[in-house]
């Protein structure tokens, strides 16, 4: 007999885990069918156990399947000798080729004729129950055998619980605690389970300390040999949508849809959204108030600058858009090779390309078109294909050409004549007396002078 107040109190405790009190009671009986078996039973036999909540008693049963000479192979009487020579205990598995029958065994097979000797219109493939003789002392073998029988049910109900709760979560911010750094690696306690933030999926330039909280975007869960694997990223591009969604209700409602995003974590994001209702402006939303909104999302960022523009269907238009803070002059597209070549002024040139091409490049990715960068007087300056920039080469210098140093005057390289400069009248120089007395001296003897 098993102690139920010992039992509703694990029951308890698990259920506070996610696990069912259904998921325990059918852990509970495997493990004591499989002590029952280890000291009592007989090898072949499948035994079952009937755990009453009530009473506390648990009745053992052994089940038989009901075969006939097409679904089992009837072994000679060398096979039936090889099986009574065999150890007493359990054994593996029969492993049966392609098309091959199981053979019968009569601790778990029973033949059609004498079922319907035990249940009248049993048929094929059904089962017949025998009770078996209750037994409450088991050795400490088929305890540990037990006691490990109920670890690895308990493992995989944990396991099944974390994969439904957190497969929901999926694509969805998460919050947790840094519990350790290991080579580069974050590993974020999430309550139940640990989350990890791989070295790729941070924020360049980000710090971060132990016991700090952290929120994320799960973007994998992965069952593996020991447990639940959540995989979670800060580098995501959908971790911008997502903080997004929680800032702005018309984003979450889906009255703003993001068409298309370009990032580079820790430094630039450029948003394209279009409303799905004319009464709701997309730029304005997620902007907020004075920029609350896209404040908050940039501070949560660490700083990262993000460029909210609207899709246009016209693509002049949104290569326009894109390539914001800048204003081209003009976009021509070239339709065959998928490129658009855009008229800039020269002060505007720093612009439309960014900090190491890093504007340009993000806005080719956001657009998905190829962007040329070309000056008023029609020369190339950069062109990006949403991967990478290429800069045009700069004019050569003339000076440096002639061979000059930098601190050479360019005049000298065109061989023009000194020029002499002419002094006024009043100011030309005029010839010193001769004698031995300076003009030093003079000022020296006047200032004596002076003081007496």
């Amino acid at each position: 007999m098993i102690d139920l107040k010992t039992i509703h109190a694990v029951l308890g405790e698990f259920e506070t885990r996610g696990i069912s009190r259904d998921t325990m009671i059918e852990a509970i009986e495997s493990a004591m069918a499989t002590a029952y078996k280890r000291e009592y039973g007989k090898r072949g036999q499948v035994i079952r156990a009937k755990l009453d909540m009530n009473s506390g008693t648990v009745d053992f049963e052994q089940v038989k399947t009901v075969v006939d000479e097409s679904t089992v192979r009837i072994p000679t009487e060398g096979e039936e000798e090889a099986e009574a020579l065999a150890p007493h205990g359990f054994h593996e598995e029969e492993v049966l080729a392609e098309g091959e029958l199981p053979r019968f065994d009569t601790e778990k097979h029973i033949l059609l004729a004498n079922a319907r000797l035990i249940k009248r219109g049993v048929e094929l493939g059904e089962e017949i129950i025998f009770p078996l003789e209750p037994q409450d002392d088991f050795g400490r073998i088929a305890a540990q055998t037990a006691k490990q029988v109920v670890i690895q049910k308990v493992r995989e109900a944990e396991k099944l619980s974390m994969m439904e709760e957190f497969g929901e979560k999926k694509g969805e911010i998460v919050s947790g605690i840094v519990q350790r750094i290991e080579r580069g690696a974050l590993y974020i306690d999430l309550g139940r389970t640990t989350g990890i933030i791989p070295y790729e999926e941070q924020i360049p330039g980000e710090r971060y300390r132990m016991g700090e909280r952290i929120r994320a975007y799960l973007y994998a869960v992965d069952e593996g040999f020991r447990g639940v694997y959540l995989r979670l990223s800060r580098a995501h591009p959908k971790f911008v949508v997502k903080l997004f969604e929680s800032e702005a209700p018309e984003l979450a409602s889906g009255a703003i849809e993001v068409k298309a995003l370009a990032r580079e974590p820790g430094s630039r994001t450029k948003l394209a959204l279009v409303s799905n209702d004319p009464h709701v402006d997309p730029v304005g939303s997620l902007v907020g108030q004075r920029g609350v909104r896209v404040s908050t999302v940039m501070s949560e960022l660490g700083g990262e600058r993000i460029d909210i523009i609207e899709w246009n269907e016209d693509a002049r238009e949104f290569v326009k858009e894109a390539l914001s803070p800048a204003i081209p002059i003009e976009v021509t597209l070239d339709e065959a090779e998928h490129r658009a070549m855009v008229t800039v002024s020269e002060d505007e040139q720093s612009r439309a390309i960014g900090r190491g091409g890093q504007n340009v490049r993000l806005a080719a990715k956001l657009t998905g078109w190829n962007i040329d960068i070309v000056s008023t007087g029609g020369t190339d300056v950069a062109e990006s294909d949403g991967t990478s920039v290429a800069f045009a080469a700069p004019e050569e210098d003339p000076a440096e050409a002639a061979g000059l140093m930098p601190t050479e005057s360019a005049e000298v390289v065109e061989n023009e004549p000194a020029q002499e400069t002419v002094l006024p009248a009043e100011e030309e120089l005029t010839e010193l007396p001769a004698s031995d007395e300076t003009v030093a001296d003079k000022s020296e003897d006047r200032d004596g002078a002076s003081d007496e």
